[in-house]
């Protein structure tokens, strides 16, 4: 049996699930693209037939990317496949990852079937879904509680109808190590067809033990691991990427298992997908935590010292987290900064240089000196912001009076359209309650604010300030991020960047009622 574990990140559909307000195509793009570079093997980035905004997002993702196979899930139902196969047909290859229930307390509970009934299903879906690709995955949803004699039937069918890859999710998170481990050698022991597919697992995080599982499964014979960055996911979260990949990188000599992830890209994919999704990272998580090769305690920090390796059983470098070597400042020149986003991991196609040197310039004359997180906001907030003549809604300047015994005033000149410019003043309990009454006013958009955080992206008084804001628009979720070192500035950017999500959903829904006109 091959020692290579295949890793399949499902953070563009089990991950985005657990989101408080769905992405863009931009933005799962934005993600792909990072995934891709990152090393996986399988990418599964949607469920076209529950909207057609997931579809158009399997569509543009499946077009795109080349070095890692796109897959899109389905029911096991004949509409879900064909729309998982129109999404998908624009790639060179791609997967059908179709499921059905197995356990006991689904199939009588949710499904209301007899489980021969649920095995027949299964067989002509996996068959169907064989009409479009050679590569066909069969999940039993919540294998971890299903009967084993069942499991392997079903298993066995699978397999016999077509399936490449036969996934056993954990999907509630129920089992321990050593039980879900039995679970995986029973199919080998039991199973007759078993070496004619890969056996795949997808573990939840809701006692804890995803990766514990993961690995134990990959240790009786499992060879595909499903998983997301930074473990997210519904309820408590999936098994993580990062952990997984970085265990089996680490005690490769002992455990013997190899993978194609690139360890170096894995800080800044974490980044990347914490701030789209507007899930922060908690310092204690392993690997990419910010405490996680943080030490603390004196014997430690004497420890490390005298040897790296005393306390560190991984090189923050492995992982992509690199210290600032030279300081920049407005004297910098284009080239150091091109130097130093190659160190960082970042390729030439992956930013405008004179836009990013422009940006630069005006963040350094304001803080003296910029580092690493700093230009990697920089890089992120542009290509975020920058849709070009796309944006609806520009905002132009902001003026605010504020302080002890003074009511808030606000006046804000924004663009519209690309050709009309307008002024609104408004008073507010405070100077960005006051500067959102603009605005809203100026667009004429009635948000409703779902929440609204501040995070510093970096140290000291000069750091940049991002505002994350979740916002609401006639029952639809929208997130809006700003960047400035100027939080008044950053909060308006995170509402304009919401307006300008709303305008384009609004300009996709006229289209949507246009076609069903036609």
């Amino acid at each position: 049996m091959s020692n290579q574990v295949m890793i399949f990140d499902t953070t563009l559909r089990d991950g985005e699930q657990a989101l408080s307000a769905s992405l863009t195509v931009k933005e799962k793009l934005q993600i792909a693209f990072a995934l891709e570079r990152l090393g996986v093997d399988i990418m599964e980035v949607g469920f076209p037939i529950s909207s057609p905004g997931d579809f158009e997002s399997v569509q543009t993702i499946a077009k795109e990317i080349k070095n890692s196979r796109v897959c899109a899930l389905s029911r096991a139902l004949t509409k879900d496949i064909d729309a998982a196969a129109e999404a998908l047909k624009v790639a060179e290859a791609f997967r059908i990852h179709t499921f059905i229930s197995t356990s006991t307390i689904h199939v009588e509970s949710k499904l209301k079937r007899q489980f021969d009934d649920v095995l027949e299903m299964a067989v002509k879906a996996v068959k169907y879904a064989r009409q479009y690709t050679d590569d066909v995955e069969f999940s039993c949803e919540d294998a971890g509680r299903t009967p084993i004699d069942n499991l392997c039937r079903m298993v066995e069918e699978a397999i016999k109808a077509g399936a490449k890859t036969i996934n056993i999710p954990d999907t509630v998170g129920y089992t321990y190590p050593s039980e879900f481990g039995g679970i995986i050698q029973s199919l080998f022991n039991r199973v007759p067809n078993i070496d004619q597919a890969t056996i795949s697992v997808h573990c939840h995080d809701d006692l804890g033990m995803s990766v514990a599982n993961s690995i134990t499964a990959v240790e009786h014979g499992a060879r595909q691991i499903e998983c997301t960055m930074n473990g997210i996911g519904e309820r408590a979260g999936n098994c993580s990427l990062e952990e997984v990949a970085m265990i089996l990188h680490t005690r490769q000599a002992k455990m013997g298992y190899q993978t194609n992830i690139n360890p170096v890209e894995i800080a800044r994919t974490s980044q990347l997908v914490s701030q789209i999704c507007n899930m922060p990272i908690q310092s204690n998580k392993a690997i990419v935590g910010s405490n996680a090769f943080s030490h603390s305690s004196g014997i430690h920090q004497d420890g490390v010292l005298k040897a790296q390796n005393t306390y560190e059983i991984m090189t923050p470098e492995s992982v992509g987290i690199l210290k600032n070597k030279l300081n920049l400042t407005s004297r910098s020149g284009r080239h150091v900064i091109q130097h130093r986003m190659q160190e960082l991991g970042y390729r030439e196609t992956d930013f405008d240089l004179e836009e990013l040197y422009a940006s630069f310039l005006a963040l350094a004359d304001k803080k003296g000196q910029v580092f690493d997180y700093d230009l990697e906001a920089l890089v992120f907030f542009n290509q975020l912001e920058n849709e070009s003549e796309q944006e609806h809604y520009v905002l132009s300047s902001i003026n605010v009076q504020s302080g002890s015994g003074v009511v808030a005033t606000a006046t804000v000149e924004m663009e519209i359209g690309g050709n009309k410019r307008v002024v609104e003043a408004a008073t507010g309990n405070g100077p960005v309650d006051a500067t959102y009454q603009c605005l809203m006013r100026l667009s004429g958009l009635d948000i409703e604010m779902q929440s609204y955080k501040i995070s510093s992206k970096g140290h000291g008084k000069d750091a940049l300030g991002q505002v994350d804001i979740v916002a609401s628009y006639h029952g639809q979720k929208f997130h809006g991020i700003g960047l400035s070192t100027d939080i008044i500035q950053s909060s308006a950017k995170a509402l304009v960047h919401v307006m300008n999500h709303i305008h384009l959903a609004k300009a996709v829904e006229v289209k949507k009622q246009n076609l069903a006109q036609v």
